[in-house]
């Protein structure tokens, strides 16, 4: 096994289905621009209610990547 040196960068993603959705919106995303993630940390969780419903969920996370080779 290789020693890695790995970046974190923090994204929110948001949907109006439900936090995995935001979740899975944000990593799709980053993954058009960032290679080699590796994992993820939910750091913050926060919605918009509407007419006494959820009707917006947004996701904060740390996402992980390796850098180099």
């Amino acid at each position: 096994m290789t020693d890695h040196t790995y970046k974190k960068i923090e994204l929110t993603g948001s949907s109006t289905v439900g936090i995995q959705q935001a979740i899975e919106t944000a990593v799709a995303k980053a993954s058009e621009t960032i290679h080699n993630m590796r994992w993820f940390e939910v750091v913050e969780t926060r919605g918009h209610i509407e007419d006494g419903k959820v009707a917006h969920w947004q996701v904060t996370i740390k996402v992980g990547f390796t850098l180099g080779a």
